[in-house]
């Protein structure tokens, strides 16, 4: 049984002793890499005394006007700021065995999840990242279809200039600059209560010559609750700063931590991994 450390905070015990709601103060850990929690076993935050203090002091930098990214830089010198959800999911669940699959299975795993998650989940977050506009537009109308029954639908793709951001249905596209990193990645997550699944695959360096189907990504994937529940909110961000205008506002986002996978599940994660390996080794 996980027994939380004496003298840390829960974050629910951080927002009523400033005032910041839990929604928030997630959103800047996301984006800002503050509060810093430590995390338990399961998964679960805990925060220190002094980000009691920390916090406050933000707030009071607010109130004399400074921007927020400001304020917390000038507490916490050392933010991060998110820009990749594989990097972030490599750094919060190093427990993910990465893959290597060329781009032929990585298409045929992400329509796996589109249509199995994406597709029957009751009102999920759904995000995807295709690169190039070039690779979204074969997609476009699959992932119009998906947004209908969702709760907010959003598709990062280096757009052509006169597009720019926009919607097409209730599906909203975000144009990313060119030196984004979550322009090289490839990304699905569907995050839902009854059907959790997200995918994140970074395409490897060197491969200019390389046929387009036959391209390499290493990959991560994952049905845990609490690791869709990371990836989400790291697209979210995202959104949020490539269209502060026209991103889903994520009011009604889901903002509790859900418990990490069950053993059985994880197993079954661990199986289906090595089925992959031995897939794209030809074995």
């Amino acid at each position: 049984m996980e027994h939380p450390k004496r003298d840390l905070l829960t974050i629910g015990e951080l927002a009523s002793r400033t005032g910041v709601p839990t929604a928030t103060l997630r959103s800047w850990e996301t984006r800002y890499g503050f509060p810093r929690p430590e995390r338990l076993a399961g998964g679960h935050r805990r925060y220190a005394e002094s980000d009691v203090d920390a916090v406050v002091q933000v707030l009071r930098r607010r109130q004399d006007g400074v921007a927020l990214k400001a304020a917390i830089r000038g507490v916490s010198p050392d933010p991060y700021p998110t820009r990749s959800v594989f990097a972030e999911l490599r750094k919060r669940h190093p427990e993910l065995a990465p893959q290597l699959l060329t781009k032929g299975s990585l298409v045929a795993l992400s329509h796996a999840i589109e249509d199995e998650c994406c597709a029957r989940a009751a009102q999920p977050l759904l995000f995807g990242a295709f690169q190039r506009e070039a690779h979204l537009r074969p997609s476009r109308e699959r992932w119009v279809e998906l947004a209908r029954t969702a709760r907010s639908a959003v598709a990062f793709a280096e757009l052509s200039d006169e597009r720019g951001t926009h919607a097409e249905g209730r599906l909203v596209e975000v144009a990313l600059p060119a030196d984004a990193p979550l322009a090289r990645e490839w990304v699905v997550v569907c995050d839902a209560v009854d059907l959790p699944a997200c995918l994140a695959a970074v395409q490897l360096p060197g491969q200019g010559t390389v046929p387009e189907r036959s391209r390499r990504f290493e990959m991560l994937w994952s049905v845990d609750p609490h690791v869709v529940r990371d990836a989400s909110r790291v697209a979210q961000a995202l959104a949020e700063e490539y269209a502060p205008d026209r991103a889903p506002a994520f009011e009604d986002a889901p903002d509790d931590d859900p418990p990490p996978a069950s053993r059985d599940l994880a197993r079954g994660a661990d199986l289906f991994n090595r089925m992959l390996g031995y897939l794209e080794s030809g074995r």
